[in-house]
């Protein structure tokens, strides 16, 4: 008598659990091993610095500092009257809004990263906060943001 090889059984279901258990422990395995060899630091070589650029005794080139004032906020602070807007531009006065555009646009020139601080009186009307916000804007100020006013107690 021939004994049934159980290999060849026919009609009986492929039981999935333990076919797919190894393939997920090696996907996890391989997840794993990317995640720790994966560099997640800045590269240095983009940071400016004194260091010359092959090592050796070679001197190094001094990089000039920029100036502080590179990044200094640009306030522009509107003050209501009762009857019509006061424009300034980092404390200076400014008679118009076209000129507080021509300031915007002079400093614009030089950096537009520079962030401008919208500072409206809480009297001031919305129209005069939302052009001066377009003026900046327009000038190619790419961050301007709103100053925020204590609650009065």
């Amino acid at each position: 008598m021939k004994r049934p090889s159980p290999l060849l059984r026919r009609g009986s279901a492929v039981d999935l659990d333990s076919a797919m258990t190894p393939m997920i422990d090696v996907v996890f395995l391989l997840l794993v091993f990317f995640v720790w060899t994966a560099s997640f630091q800045i590269i240095e070589h983009i940071l400016p610095s004194k260091m010359s650029a092959q090592m050796g005794s070679e001197s190094a080139e001094d990089i000039e500092p920029l100036p502080a004032d590179d990044f200094a906020d640009v306030v522009i602070r509107i003050r209501w009257d009762g009857v019509s807007p006061a424009w300034f531009l980092n404390e200076q006065a400014l008679p118009t809004l076209a000129d507080l555009t021509n300031q915007l646009k002079t400093i614009a020139e030089i950096q537009t990263e520079a962030p401008v601080i919208l500072h409206p009186d809480s009297t001031t009307p919305l129209g005069h906060v939302i052009e001066a916000y377009d003026v900046a804007k327009l000038a190619g100020f790419a961050q301007v943001s709103f100053a925020v006013n204590p609650p009065s107690k």
